[in-house]
């Protein structure tokens, strides 16, 4: 029989990814009668379309906030550095904690919860780690790990019997079986892969981001949007991004913004290639260099007809 306090429902606020951890996190303090609500973040790196749907699945409530500006600023200049690949997790749960103790303090929850497993990533869920976010984000004994909270110290809401201590779990390490079996055993079929919704985990995209940064230290969002799509090329300074796909092309269309340019085949179907960072001294050569992509990338280049160009300057 699930624990159910019938003396008071307390209500927790989860860092929410979609992905098992953070969903066996809410399950667990449900069957424990814990009104429980979902925060996920959305950023240039990350969106809600997974959470959205694991909250359904979970009928639990969610909250979204975006964090896209801020977020930005942080992975460029992580203070904690970053992992395997651009992926600045410290700095990053550090954030989203440091809004979660804003909207506890602001709201009516008792207490946030996450989905954090002690040593299932050695860089940012080590003892070290949790204790270093526990104390910078200001949530010191309200900050709840139900999946590793009985090798961890009992926290405020354990101790004021808001949260039965001997139905939460010991789970440690990279091994993911015993989640994998709990969801098994709840019925949980769908969730999001470890670290599935984050772009910065990936390596082609990090080494793209890296290229971007070390180009244009101050990139804003609209250009790591176009990181996204394409096949990315630098002449100097300057970005082109050539198309894999009509899909992308339309992409790269509708991306354009002013002081871009835009260079397509006129009568043969091929890519799009949209440049950014132009200058007044590079146009020429970054034109020339732009349908040279086109002609190297249509495979009928060398044996059909003469390909004419179309050149948009926005």
């Amino acid at each position: 029989m699930p624990f159910i306090n019938l003396l008071f429902m307390a209500k927790g606020l989860c860092l929410f990814s979609g992905g098992l951890d953070s969903v066996l996190a809410i399950k667990l303090l449900q069957r424990q009668g814990v009104d429980m609500v979902g925060l996920t973040f959305v950023s240039y790196f990350f969106n809600a379309e997974a959470p959205v749907k694991m909250a359904q699945q979970l009928n639990t409530s969610l909250r979204v906030v975006d964090i896209s500006l801020e977020h930005l600023a942080m992975v460029k200049r992580p203070r904690y550095g970053y992992g395997k690949n651009m992926n600045p997790c410290l700095d990053c749960h550090l954030m989203m904690l440091r809004r979660a103790k804003q909207i506890m303090s602001e709201g009516d929850f008792d207490f946030v919860v996450t989905g954090e497993v002690l040593g299932e990533r050695p860089f940012s869920q080590n003892l070290a780690a949790l204790n270093l976010l526990e104390k910078q984000s200001g949530l010191v004994g309200y900050l709840l790990r139900p999946l590793s909270a009985k090798l961890l110290p009992p926290t405020i809401p354990e101790q004021k019997s808001l949260i039965n201590r001997e139905r939460l779990l010991d789970i440690s390490g990279r091994s993911r079986q015993r989640q994998i079996a709990l969801a098994s055993e709840w019925g949980i079929s769908e969730y999001l892969t470890p670290a599935g919704g984050c772009c910065l985990t990936d390596p082609g995209f990090s080494g793209r981001l890296k290229g971007l940064l070390l180009h244009w230290p101050e990139a804003s969002g609209d250009d790591i949007q176009l990181l996204k799509y394409g096949r990315i090329f630098w002449q100097d300074d300057s970005l082109l991004i050539v198309g894999r796909n009509q899909s992308e092309n339309n992409f790269l269309t509708n991306w354009a913004k002013a002081k871009d340019i835009l260079v397509e085949a006129e009568n043969i179907p091929g890519p799009t290639v949209l440049i950014r960072g132009v200058t007044s001294i590079n146009t020429g050569l970054l034109v020339l260099r732009a349908k040279d992509l086109i002609c190297q990338y249509i495979k009928k280049a060398h044996d059909g007809p003469e390909i004419k160009f179309a050149t948009r300057f926005l």
